[in-house]
């Protein structure tokens, strides 16, 4: 049994809500592929251009996108498909160092992704790797100020391990100097800790208020009620119905909660152990909404059984009246 939201209640008085604020969504793009296994590049561009569409930022080469096993050719073609989809528009793509090819820290290898990245018109967000994350804390902020050398303006990310063996959930202190590096405007925030993200927003409103903080919690996706803003994999499932989530928020529109539930629900059929399998559960979904060619992942990805299947056509078709309003909403045909 996963007793992880049994702990003591932190020490501090839970956040009151923020009502009207307007949410800054991320959505993680998943990268689909053909029944042959190639990567479905039209497909890809198409996903992108209606995540743009909704008003959510595109965030490429993200754990959604494989952006571990993705070999560098690959990883740039994905890079200059969201900037020629995008355009002006605001989007994110994953500066990754794996932690097989530079066990220790390599600033060069990092700044390399984050010039290239903000040459293509993107955001670039630093994900984590043994190099970044090992030692004292002195030594992980003075590497971050080492990659803000490279560009005007990143995310950091981070990670809890049971996403990846070299993620880290930095301590407070920590967190609060890393705020004090002017170009890093926000971090994603994924230790599945509703606490934890609750200290950060209270920190983050005393000490930098314009910060993000970028929620990954997709088992508690309602923290953009508290202050938080999001980059979630979950989004990507349906970035049409995220869009209209966050615009009823900002409409003080009580219809919110039960979007929001609805989402959740999905959102705890795929995230559920083993985490990584979402990504199949989310091929499943896009496949089923007709917006990919198939619901096939990266070879040697965990996979959810065919059973799923059956439960994400419900959940679809209990979210059609959804689909319906918000396309209504933005102006669009229903898909």
């Amino acid at each position: 049994m996963d007793k992880s939201d049994m702990k003591a209640p932190p020490a501090f008085p839970m956040p009151a809500q923020r009502p009207r604020r307007s949410i800054t969504g991320m959505s993680a793009i998943l990268l689909p592929f053909t029944s042959a296994g190639e990567v479905a590049w039209e497909a890809l561009a198409a996903h992108i251009e209606r995540t743009a569409a909704c008003g959510l930022w595109p965030a490429v080469n993200m754990d959604t996108g494989y952006a571990a096993s993705l070999d560098r050719q690959t990883r740039e073609s994905v890079l200059h498909c969201a900037a020629e989809v995008c355009g002006q528009r605001p989007w994110v793509a994953g500066a990754f160092v794996s932690s097989d090819d530079q066990p220790s820290f390599v600033a060069s290898a990092y700044q390399q992704q984050l010039e290239q990245i903000t040459s293509a018109g993107g955001l670039p967000i630093v994900f984590q790797s043994a190099g970044l994350t090992e030692g004292p804390a002195s030594t992980i902020v003075a590497r971050y100020r080492m990659l803000a050398q490279a560009c005007d303006r990143f995310l950091g990310f981070e990670l809890g391990p049971q996403f990846a063996p070299f993620g880290r959930i930095y301590t407070m202190e920590t967190y609060e100097r890393l705020l004090e590096i002017p170009e890093l405007i926000g971090a994603k925030h994924s230790s599945l800790s509703r606490e934890q993200e609750w200290l950060r927003l209270a920190l983050r409103d005393r000490v930098r208020p314009d910060f993000m903080v970028l929620t990954g919690n997709d088992l508690a996706i309602d923290m953009v009620a508290y202050g938080s803003d999001y980059l979630l994999g979950l989004s990507t499932f349906a970035p049409d119905l995220f869009a209209l989530r966050d615009r009823l928020w900002a409409e003080q529109d009580g219809r919110f909660w039960s979007l929001n539930d609805r989402l959740q629900y999905l959102g705890c059929l795929a995230f559920r152990e083993p985490v990584p399998a979402y990504k199949h559960a989310a091929a499943m979904f896009l496949h089923l909404r007709g917006w990919i060619p198939s619901d096939r992942v990266w070879p040697g990805s965990p996979e959810r059984p065919a059973s799923d299947r059956a439960i994400l056509e419900v959940l679809l078709r209990t979210m059609q009246p959804w689909i319906e309003l918000a396309a209504e909403k933005n102006g669009t045909a229903v898909p």
